[in-house]
């Protein structure tokens, strides 16, 4: 009986697993996927991974299953991911919340937002409104900055978010005037008390900012996006009211836990892509407030990068204490 040597044995074994490997991927997705939410249900998030899940399992021909994990800014959420197999199986539906403001708005992250995630795609932005109430003095942005500097301290802005209070701390920086911030649970609770005089100003989302807006009930100033935002195309951006640079919107993507393999990604990446450039999907999302928008990995990694420079920037010039 001829020997078999140990080498001979450990290439094949090798062989096996490169091959083995190669067929398992080219095989995804053989069971169904799950969309990790950090949100509950009924958030803006939560209605973008259900709208984006029923188009990506007519794509990919497997059930995608919804799984929210509220609570603690995301982090449960972001664990239950990291912790998962790299196999493309569980995929992170997120926020700039997780990925670019815990950074500075937390004092302890246990997770890391770039090595412990394989970015996949960009999903989506929101562009926030800067609305008033019919009380204050002022019916343009550079009105409503004389205003403000020429009365500081006196007005008072809302939130309900860390994208809100981010928007309106920018602003501040920005525009070298003073506010009073009032922190809220959620922005509609915001939108109640500014609707009521309590407060005089908010940044929120379109969805929840503009239709009292549309009703006469709240001024509208501006957007926050660089440029006019093809849902509220009336308002100028705070850059073109005399803000050169600002900049801020809350932004969605995927992620998958790190060491998914490159195929896979590709894979979710393509089908992803094609998800939000579905008509019905993306008019689905603009009703919500969100306007689509996709990216390669590459654009998303670096995307992520420069957005948590950009919050610990904020966070910083507001002198805000984390928590």
């Amino acid at each position: 009986m001829k020997k078999i040597s140990i080498g001979m044995v450990a290439l094949g074994v090798a062989i096996a697993a490169t091959f083995g490997g190669a067929v398992a991927q080219d095989r995804y997705p053989s069971r169904s996927i799950k969309f990790v939410v950090p949100f509950v249900a009924g958030s803006a998030t939560d209605t973008l991974a259900r709208l984006l899940g029923n188009r990506v399992s007519q794509s990919l021909g497997q059930t995608v299953v919804i799984e929210n994990i509220g609570g603690g800014s995301g982090i449960p959420a972001a664990q239950n991911v990291v912790r998962s197999a790299p196999d493309g199986y569980t995929i992170f539906i997120t926020s700039n919340t997780t990925h670019a403001s815990n950074q500075s708005m937390l004092k302890r992250v246990p997770y890391d937002a770039v090595a412990d995630f394989e970015p996949i795609t960009k999903l989506g932005t929101i562009t926030l409104a800067l609305v008033g109430h019919p009380s204050v003095p002022a019916n343009t942005v550079q009105e409503l900055i004389a205003y403000a500097k020429a009365n500081s301290g006196k007005l008072t802005f809302g939130s309900g978010s860390t994208s809100s209070r981010a928007a309106g701390e920018l602003m501040k920086t920005m525009a070298s005037i003073d506010m009073l911030h009032v922190p809220y649970r959620s922005n509609p609770l915001v939108v109640t008390d500014l609707l009521g005089g309590q407060i005089n100003l908010f940044f929120g989302d379109i969805s929840t900012s503009l239709p009292p807006v549309r009703a006469g009930r709240l001024k509208g100033f501006a957007v926050s996006s660089l440029q006019r935002s093809a849902l509220v195309p009336d308002l100028p951006s705070l850059d073109e009211a005399g803000l050169k640079g600002y900049d801020l919107t809350a932004w969605f993507a995927a992620f998958a836990p790190a060491k998914t393999p490159k195929p896979v990604v590709e894979r979710l990446n393509t089908a992803l892509r094609e998800a939000l450039a579905d008509k019905d999907v993306a008019s689905k999302l603009l009703a919500a407030g969100i306007e689509p928008v996709a990216s390669s990995a590459d654009e998303l990694k670096a995307f992520v990068i420069s957005e948590t420079e950009k919050w610990a920037k904020i966070v910083k010039d507001a002198k805000i204490e984390p928590e």
